[in-house]
């Protein structure tokens, strides 16, 4: 029956690839182009969270500080820098999708991807989406995903903008983006450096040892315009990241951990009649190597090369109506140490329909289903709809059926892997309101999500851990996200939260996983004031369990953690901005890892050009 269902999806793709229409209505593109535009296009009945450029710059380059401050994720770090793990929703780190320009990219070995391994610096728009998405993203898109995009403006302009830092622990950030366009093409260029000492001190005396790193990335868009109908572009990232893993006591080995990844991803979009095609092809890989001792040659390694080539087909049937179906071929080879040599392939077929009714109420419908020999993959399926009842209030309703592939190391570590693997599947529905008075915005989300057949690593009777379909999760919770602004005159004000109750409990023992909050709330205020401009930050995260049995003796406190910046602009233009911030004022003492410490109250110096 699956094979049958897939076949139908294939068959109506390439149909609507083959049917031309009668008329000849010309979209005309943008001049502003996102590539990943799903997650405008089919995001009804979810609340997409934006962080402006900004908010960004308020925070360290990492991703995981970016976020953590201005957004509901909750984030388990061993350390500032070191292995950054997320929790969205109350689901596993691997349950949360990275998509970088519309595409996947969490780690074909583990299926999750390190936050600490990413630098916001060298992306022009940072989203958070709640709720299921693997209809469109494909799998670990249960908790919801967090997309990083590039954009290409097909405007005549010139700029450069260069963001200077310097902090405690010899902290050292840097990011400089030139984009250059006209009408015709458009060329975004975005390179970005971090590294620290990172030896903080601890609450307790100590230092934080071996806690050192550096990382680059580079990020390239380039578009061009051939004619009203035809456009293509060019996206291209390399992360090069060297990290030491901090050490709980100073006799331990000190280790060092080295990653190299790139991306690459064309695409040609072809306008005609009322047909948008988009033929897109991406080259992933990713490269680590693992050193258990400093003072040894000896590494361990991965690598992985992932080659994707898909096909996305829009008909409009109106301004109102549309239906776009996508194919997508996903080859991936991999080796490693304790992996050997492994191959797969992911042959998927999707079908999207959005329409857009008089009475305000928009609703869309989404279909997915995969082949691959490697596993047995569910059929998904997406629905939504969004009904405004005055420019004021509307509510949205959303339900999914969502899943995460097996992984490399699942599958195939050697002595441990589990070919016979079914993928983690997930139920889940939301409802949200919405609410806009003047200045003012309020975004409320209730969900609940069931999670069967999760891959937990056990131990065998042999005493070899291995991997198996196991438990049962239920989660459910709700979410607040909140922004008012106010301008008067020289002054202008903005003042921005986020709030996220969480249970996820084991359906066997009514248990709370790990390293899920109950509670996390983030707020934040901008002022400016003529050349002045400050800003807070503040999070707050309740105590969470490290013991499978809830064992209360283990707890990690609950913290609360605030920051502060202070600047002030320069020239006719206001171009040049030198500014100060204090990070963790309050000097609190808190760790999201057992024995994990986080620094406590640090400085740095800023300066931002904009030419």
């Amino acid at each position: 029956m699956n094979i049958r269902v897939f076949y139908f999806f294939l068959a109506l793709g390439l149909c609507v690839g083959f049917t031309y229409g009668q008329n000849t209505t010309f979209t005309a593109l943008d001049s502003v182009y996102i590539t990943d535009l799903k997650l405008k296009q089919y995001s009804t009945g979810r609340a997409v969270l934006q962080l402006s450029d900004g908010i960004t710059r308020l925070n360290r380059p990492l991703l995981t500080n970016t976020l953590n401050f201005n957004s509901p994720i909750y984030f388990k770090e061993n350390g500032l820098g070191m292995v950054s793990s997320p929790s969205f929703r109350g689901t596993t780190a691997s349950q949360t999708a990275v998509i970088w320009n519309g595409i996947n990219i969490n780690s074909q070995f583990n299926g999750q991807l390190d936050f600490n391994t990413v630098n916001s610096g060298a992306y022009d728009e940072i989203a958070v989406r709640g709720g299921g998405g693997s209809v469109v993203y494909g799998t670990g898109a249960i908790g919801g995903s967090v997309h990083l995009n590039t954009q290409l403006e097909f405007i005549k302009q010139q700029e450069h903008n260069l963001f200077l830092q310097y902090g405690s622990f010899n902290t050292r950030d840097a990011r400089y983006q030139f984009k250059l366009g006209t009408e015709v093409y458009s060329l975004s260029i975005a390179l970005a450096h971090n590294s620290s000492d990172n030896d903080y001190d601890y609450p307790d005396g100590g230092t934080n040892l071996n806690g050192d790193f550096q990382n680059t990335a580079l990020n390239v868009g380039l578009g061009f315009k051939l004619s009203r109908q035809h456009s293509l572009r060019f996206f291209s990232e390399v992360f090069d990241g060297e990290r030491h893993f901090s050490l709980i006591r100073a006799s331990e080995t000190r280790t060092k951990y080295d990653d190299l990844n790139t991306k690459n991803l064309l695409e040609w979009e072809y306008d005609f009649s009322n047909f948008t095609s988009i033929a897109r092809l991406a080259y992933l890989e990713e490269y680590y190597k693992y050193f258990g001792n400093l003072d040894s040659d000896n590494f361990s390694f991965g690598k992985a090369k992932t080659t994707i080539a898909k096909y996305d087909l829009t008909y409009a049937f109106s301004e109102a109506l549309s239906i776009n179906s996508v194919l997508t071929n996903t080859y991936t080879s991999g080796e490693g140490s304790s992996l050997g040599n492994n191959y797969r392939n992911i042959f998927s077929a999707a079908v999207l329909i959005k329409h857009q009714l008089k009475n305000e109420l928009d609703y869309e419908l989404g279909f997915r289903k995969e082949i691959t020999n490697n596993y047995e993959s569910p059929f998904l399926f997406s629905v939504a709809a969004s009904k405004a009842f005055s420019k004021h209030f509307s509510l949205n309703l959303s339900g999914s059926r969502n899943f995460r592939i097996p992984t490399y190391n699942d599958l195939y570590w050697s002595g441990a892997g589990n070919a016979e693997l079914l993928p983690e599947k997930s139920l889940q529905g939301q409802l949200g309101a919405s609410l806009t008075i003047a200045n003012f915005n309020l975004n409320l989300t209730g969900y609940y999500n069931s999670v069967t057949d999760m891959i937990r690593w056990l131990p065998g009777s042999d005493g070899v851990w291995r991997p198996r379909n196991e438990d049962e999760v239920r989660i459910y919770g709700a979410e607040a996200i909140a922004n008012w602004s106010q301008k008067i005159n020289a002054h202008s004000l903005n003042i921005y939260g986020t709030y996220a109750y969480t249970i996820s409990e084991n359906a066997q023992t009514g248990n709370q996983l790990i390293y899920v909050p109950y509670h996390k709330a983030t707020a934040g205020l901008d002022y400016d004031f003529k050349r002045f401009n400050t800003g807070i930050q503040a999070m707050y995260v309740g105590e969470v369990f490290t013991r499978s049995d809830n064992n209360s003796r283990y707890n990690l406190d609950a913290y609360a953690v605030a920051n502060f910046s202070l600047g002030y602009s320069l020239g006719k233009e206001k171009n040049y901005e030198l500014g100060a911030r204090v990070n963790n004022v309050f000097n609190a003492e808190y760790q999201s890892v057992v024995n994990r410490w986080m620094p406590g109250r640090n400085f740095s110096l800023y300066l931002n050009l904009k030419l």
